[in-house]
């Protein structure tokens, strides 16, 4: 019989419910505490999960003090740097939802910490789970395409404007970049096996959110819902990227991969306001090519499955507890996506291009 691996969860938000659902769904896991800074939610938050002989705290410092294996940190964006820091210098594994940080400077800092410390920190993208997205990879890092020259990702909402936390610059640190963009990003750079990015030439705005027309809290709206970059990535490749909360518009296109023996093209699965982006699956995958001088286009078959992709991200992170293997989705491939995301907003506030400047690590 394996043995139980302790976990803790910090922040009992939405979010959380769903990390807390999934280790609820494995036999060796125990979930001995939460953390919230209101009052009493913590309790709450497990007293309804029938876990009433787990501790409770406020202070998530306490809750590290505990005989854990590892913690899922699920608190507001702003508070991702430090808590991550706290729990690896206490000697947890940490699996932290996305997106890793606010800035990139804190996306190093932590990445370092989890090197120096020994300890996991793995990042929640789920996306990564779907057998769609893992054929897509093979795609590309087989050669099907050839050299892969230029890429095109982002997805947009017709009407998609999350509230709370999300559209707060002092709690989110960035709106649509940091909760939707960032899973386009991961989708492209993870296919072509995570390029380094080099630049970035961007727009972001926000003029839908902070219209009361189309946003209720639209006086609290100060984060962005629509941004455009263009992205030079090492090895020659451009990266062109689009996201959108709301916009008047049914879709922002297809996501594309061209490369100089064949082209991919991919739709995101959904439908309805809140579809169109890389947070959900895969609809419809095309590989165009030549074939005996004619040009062709052949649908690859999509990999029907029943899979809960956020519980698998969850029980990989379990998985690697338990046996010692690395991070499932390591903080330094993450680095990355953050530092777009980060050049992205530095760009917009500039009017110009910038460039981007990672240090070396481990």
């Amino acid at each position: 019989m394996s043995r139980i691996i302790r976990i803790g969860i910090i922040g009992s938000g939405g979010i959380a419910g769903g990390h807390l659902r999934a280790y609820q769904n494995m036999e060796n896991v125990e979930i001995v505490g939460a953390a919230d800074i209101v009052p009493g939610r913590a309790r709450q938050f497990l007293d309804a999960a029938g876990l009433t002989e787990a501790q409770a705290f406020q202070d998530h410092r306490r809750l590290l003090e505990l005989e854990l294996d590892g913690v899922s940190i699920c608190t507001p964006n702003v508070s991702h740097y430090q808590t991550t820091l706290d729990a690896l210098r206490a000697g947890k594994h940490v699996l932290l939802e996305k997106p890793m940080s606010v800035t990139l400077d804190e996306a190093i800092e932590m990445t370092q910490a989890s090197q120096d410390t020994g300890n996991m920190l793995t990042i929640g993208f789920q996306p990564r789970y779907d057998p769609n997205m893992k054929l897509i990879r093979q795609v590309i890092q087989e050669g099907k395409l050839g050299k892969v020259y230029y890429v095109e990702v982002g997805g947009g909402r017709r009407r998609g404007m999350p509230g709370g936390t999300f559209i707060r610059k002092e709690l989110a640190g960035a709106g649509a970049m940091a909760d939707i963009g960032c899973y386009s990003l991961d989708f492209a750079l993870q296919a072509l096996g995570s390029p380094k990015p080099l630049t970035v030439s961007a727009v972001t705005s926000n003029y839908f959110g902070t219209n009361p027309a189309y946003h209720p809290e639209a006086s609290r709206f100060d984060v962005e819902d629509f941004g455009a970059a263009f992205i030079r990535l090492e090895g020659g490749i451009t990266l062109q990227f689009k996201i959108s909360w709301a916009m008047h518009m049914d879709t922002l296109g297809a996501s594309m991969f061209l490369g100089t023996d064949a082209g991919l093209k991919v739709t995101p699965a959904g439908q309805g306001p809140w579809s169109g982006v890389w947070d959900g699956q895969v609809g419809s995958m095309t590989l165009y090519h030549d074939l005996l001088g004619q040009h062709t286009q052949t649908p690859l078959p999509r990999i029907e499955h029943n899979l809960n992709v956020f519980e698998e991200k969850v029980k990989d992170f379990v998985r690697a507890l338990s046996d010692g293997s690395a991070a499932p989705i390591p903080a330094s491939e993450i680095l990355y996506n953050q530092a777009i995301i980060d050049g992205i907003l530095r760009s917009s506030a500039a009017g110009k291009e910038v460039d981007i400047e990672l240090p070396n690590l481990g």
